[in-house]
């Protein structure tokens, strides 16, 4: 099932469209109920990664072994890293009028997993995929094709703006390949 793309892609040459207000007032909106399940949504976003693209597991050497979700969550460790890709997120959320503050927030985001973590970029593209599915199935009622399409931009500018970042550290990729 896992097919991981090179890092370096062609659809993301350009800088997305910026959000209008009413996008960054849907996103504000839709996050605050998502919000209010942080563990349960963090924890089923990591396991969902890590099942279905196996691969990204050799970055968390404390999980990398674990091969039953259930077993997955009852990790301390995956928790923790959940509750971090939630709040990371609520920041870049609560801020969406902060250019700055989104920026920085990026900024530390894309340089500790380039130059600290050695992650592939791609799997910024790959998480915000799971994210999308994981929103959709779990609040399928407030997860519209609008909701979901504005959700989907901004997670492109996101991955457009941590793929800059990672140029700007002077990324390589350590496979040189796909993965």
């Amino acid at each position: 099932m896992e097919r991981v793309q090179g890092a370096r892609e062609a659809d993301h040459l350009e800088p997305p469209d910026p959000l209008t207000d009413r996008e960054k007032g849907i996103i504000q909106d839709t996050w605050a109920k998502v919000y209010q399940s942080r563990d349960e949504v963090g924890v089923a976003i990591l396991i969902r990664l890590f099942v279905n693209f196996p691969t990204a597991k050799r970055y968390f050497r404390q999980f990398r072994h674990m091969e039953e979700a259930e077993e997955m969550e009852r990790s301390a460790q995956l928790r923790r890293h959940a509750g971090n890709v939630m709040d990371a997120i609520n920041t870049l959320v609560e801020n969406l009028e902060d250019e700055d503050k989104v920026a920085s927030v990026l900024k530390l985001v894309g340089t500790n997993h380039a130059v600290r973590h050695k992650v592939e970029p791609v799997y910024f593209k790959i998480l915000s995929g799971v994210i999308l599915e994981v929103l959709g199935e779990e609040f399928s009622e407030m997860v519209t094709p609008e909701v979901a399409a504005v959700w989907t931009k901004l997670l492109a500018a996101v991955c457009w703006k941590i793929t800059a970042i990672y140029e700007e550290v002077g990324w390589t990729s350590l496979s040189g390949s796909t993965v």
